[in-house]
């Protein structure tokens, strides 16, 4: 939204400097993005008069021009401009001027003749497009071509041509429609800083005729359109005029392009007022000889419409029209359309203002590709009580320029929005804001903003009962009100109260470990850290969880972005496609983060939610080569194995341990993949992708993922130091034979529980597996493991029959839990 200052002070009389209302209006809540000027600073240009423009004696594209700018004698500047010619009024940089770019100027001689200066284009002086100021060529073009009187000659260009000016860049939250207006920022500055509101005044043009039009809002319409007004101009000759240079140049500083007299001044009321209007070409209406009929209604299945930016647009019934006897003449609220546009040729004229409900308008022009100020406006809501108004300010403009002969205004009021009175008490008001204030105070404030209101008083308390005007359609609740008052009062007057509270210091307990200690693990591990979307979309979710644990989302941002996510790899293996797509050759990534899913019986708490278990998890992904290219040969594709070492290593001196899994887990392959435990409970799993999850990302090879929740790893054992022993350990192997489907890790599992047992005194120090054979020997169903147990005892050196016990306790577990046989 641009709001050129020269206009806006025309509503505001104000010392206050721009910068100064700049500020006022961004900490009252309508941010002021950029002050733009009409140029850079630069100086020593003045406006200069050619007298005489001859061709160069020895240059065939230069002239040498006389340029007056009010001395004694006139100045020779060499030009080579097409434009430079004698009689024109021109921005003349002398000798010592420093332009945009600190370029300075100095006297020259071009092709042996000596040049005094220098005639400048409006890009040389980077006076922008928006600046609406000059009326003549810029750029490459030729020279700046200056409207202004010889009696300015000598002047300072930037004075002559008000570059000076400042053009406020605003950007108005969505829930504000009512300040997308010149009238609406000033209405506001009036509330801010206590001075009268200076609105525009003309005179309602007297009807020269009595035809007028009828609009039919069909039944199932009621949504759509709640009021419209119309009015009749006849005669109008916009080919005999042009629109007024002082509107011209408040149309483009605020970002219109002039197009026509009728069209230029429906733009500027909605500029100046807020209400976007529409004129039709009366005599290009179907069937609208005598009385001209309107029809308002939501398309038909199908029907089309060419519109004035030359796309033809299918329409469907959830995009609302205005339609004549053969069929929509403009998107409601949108957009007109071409059949019905004015031209030069134009001599009768139907204006249209109306109030469309926000609903009705909102996100249609987007589902087109294209957007119109009129549209912006609608969505975020338009005044319903200036139409009648606000029209005959547009009617008084028309035949003020173009002439003509207006009609009555026929206003057809349908439904317009309920203003529901809004209560805001002061005790609420002051413990919210954080300051007292006063009843003087709250009530200024409601008049500012022309909030009428009732006050009753109690002994406790002072209750408001405000009425919200027609234009304010985000006041619904008492809080709107609450800030009202806190802004128009001002942010600064609410006092900064730091929080006073004991200095105390916080120490971790030193038997458990940070979340960051943890990401501190996984980046020495090789891995990168990313960060993705809470959200994933419904198909996604469904490789790695259940239906029946999906949260879906009432709103979501995006269609793909639908669920909450279950688990994260879902999002890890979109970021391995992302970098595969982009050559990289080898993966390793991680991520710490939430997952969400339905849970029956999760109780409510301080961090949680009824019904919803969201645990924060810790995800990795690895792909591509276990170790970087080397010398001594192509490096193998990491495994399974791979990945389990490096959680072994990031739970150390926790032990984790994998099983396979008693069910298939949703997501991995069911061959090679398992269940990650601490201290027998299960906290995750790990393994290799489905083959159908490969084909759904379409990665070249399945990565190897895990994803265990993080909560069990951050608490350890209290460390307790241990003498060192000073006796010799005593190294055995034993080698069990074992039905093949009984895993390894399993094995290990039993033989770590005994190595905890009483009995054996802490003598085990430590298991390795360090041989596993099948082949002959033995059958096809088994499978040989062989262990090496070191023992040590820090009193005294271990005897053979000792060891011997030991041994034969770890054997005699073996034996009996997995049905084995000790190998000879």
């Amino acid at each position: 939204m641009r709001i050129p200052e020269a206009w806006l002070r025309e509503w505001i009389e104000t010392p206050l400097s721009i910068e100064a209302l700049a500020d006022v209006l961004t900490m009252a809540g309508l941010e002021v993005e950029e002050i733009e000027r009409g140029a850079p600073p630069f100086t020593g240009v003045v406006l200069g008069h050619i007298l005489s423009a001859q061709k160069h004696p020895d240059a065939d594209r230069l002239r040498v021009c006389e340029v007056s700018i009010g001395l004694a004698s006139p100045l020779q500047i060499v030009c080579g401009a097409p434009n430079a010619r004698a009689g024109l009024m021109v921005a003349c940089a002398t000798e010592g001027a420093v332009l945009p770019g600190g370029f300075e100027i100095r006297q020259a001689k071009m092709r042996g003749v000596v040049s005094q200066g220098m005639l400048c284009s409006a890009k040389e002086l980077g006076i922008s497009e928006a600046s609406g100021d000059s009326g003549g060529l810029g750029g490459s073009d030729g020279i700046l071509e200056v409207a202004a009187p010889v009696e300015a000659l000598g002047q300072d260009i930037r004075e002559t041509l008000r570059l000076d000016e400042a053009v406020l860049i605003l950007k108005p939250t969505p829930n504000r429609g009512d300040c997308l207006s010149m009238l609406g920022v000033a209405r506001e500055l009036s509330a801010l800083l206590g001075v009268p509101l200076r609105r525009p005044t003309w005179a309602c043009p007297a009807a020269g005729h009595a035809r007028q039009a009828s609009v039919e809002r069909h039944a199932d319409a009621a949504t759509l359109c709640g009021r419209f007004s119309s009015q009749l101009i006849l005669g109008v000759r916009p080919s005999a005029s042009k629109t007024p240079d002082w509107m011209i140049k408040r149309l483009i500083q605020s970002g219109q392009r002039p197009i026509s007299p009728l069209v230029d001044i429906s733009n500027y009321v909605m500029l100046e007022l807020g209400q976007p209007s529409h004129v039709f070409d009366l005599d290009a209406l179907v069937g609208c000889a005598d009385t001209p009929t309107l029809q308002v209604r939501w398309a038909a299945p199908g029907e089309t419409c060419e519109l004035l930016n030359g796309q033809t647009v299918i329409l469907d019934p959830s995009v609302g029209v205005i339609a004549d006897a053969h069929g929509p003449v403009a998107m409601a609220g949108i957009m007109g359309g071409a059949r019905t546009a004015v031209s030069d040729q134009t001599q009768n004229i139907l204006l249209e203002a109306a109030f469309w409900w926000p609903d009705a308008i909102r996100g249609r022009a987007q589902r087109y590709k294209f957007a119109t100020d009129a549209g912006h406006r609608f969505e975020r809501g338009v005044d319903p009580a200036g139409a009648a108004v606000h029209l005959e300010r547009i009617s008084s403009l028309i035949i003020e320029v173009c002439g003509g002969s207006a009609g009555p205004v026929v206003d057809q009021v349908f439904e317009l929005p309920a203003r529901d009175p809004v209560s805001m008490r002061r005790s609420r008001c002051e413990r919210i804001i954080g300051r007292p204030y006063s009843v003087n105070e709250i009530a200024g404030v409601f008049t500012g903003l022309g909030l009428s209101f009732a006050h009753t008083p109690s002994a406790t308390d002072d209750l408001f009962k405000v009425t919200p005007p027609s234009h304010r359609f985000d006041l619904s609740i008492e809080e709107d009100l609450i800030e009202e008052v806190a802004r128009i009062i001002g942010f600064e007057a609410i006092p900064s109260r730091p929080p006073v509270a004991a200095l105390k210091m916080i120490s971790r307990p030193e038997a458990s470990r940070s979340a960051m200690a943890m990401r501190d693990r996984m980046v020495g591990l090789g891995f990168q850290e990313v960060l993705t979307y809470g959200f994933l979309d419904t198909e996604a979710a469904a490789m790695f969880a259940h239906h029946d644990q999906h949260l879906a989302l009432q709103n979501p941002i995006a269609s793909h972005l639908s669920t909450m996510r279950p688990s994260v790899v879902p999002n890890l293996l979109k970021v391995l496609a992302d970098n595969l797509a982009h050559r990289e050759a080898r993966i390793k990534v991680f991520e710490l983060g939430r997952v969400f899913r339905k849970a029956v019986g999760q109780p409510a708490g301080p961090w949680s939610v009824a019904g919803v278990s969201q645990p924060l998890m810790l995800s990795g992904l690895v792909w591509g080569p276990a170790a970087l290219e080397h010398w001594e040969g192509k490096g193998r594709i990491v495994d399974f194995y791979d990945l389990k070492q490096d959680l072994l290593r990031l739970a150390a001196p926790l032990h984790l341990s994998t099983v396979v899994p008693q069910q298939h887990i949703l997501g991995l392959h069911p061959g090679r993949s398992a269940q990650v435990l601490l201290n027998g409970k299960a906290i995750g799993w790990i393994g290799e992708t489905h083959p159908s999850v490969q084909a759904a990302f379409d990665l070249p090879s399945s990565p190897i993922v895990f994803e265990i929740e993080l909560d069990g790893l951050l608490h350890l054992n209290l460390p307790s130091a241990q003498t060192p022993s000073r006796f010799p350990s005593v190294s055995r192997d034993l080698a069990f034979v074992l039905p093949k489907a009984v895993a390894a890790g399993e094995v290990l599992d039993r033989l770590e529980t005994i190595k905890k047992d009483a009995q054996m005194a802490g003598r085990l120090v430590s298991i390795q597996l360090f041989d596993q054979y099948r082949g002959p020997g033995l059958d096809a169903d088994e499978k040989s493991l062989a262990f090496r147990f070191v023992l040590q005892d820090t009193e005294k050196t271990l005897e053979d029959a000792e060891v011997d016990a030991c041994l034969k306790m770890l054997s005699t577990a073996v034996v009996a839990a997995f049905s084995a046989k000790i190998r000879s």
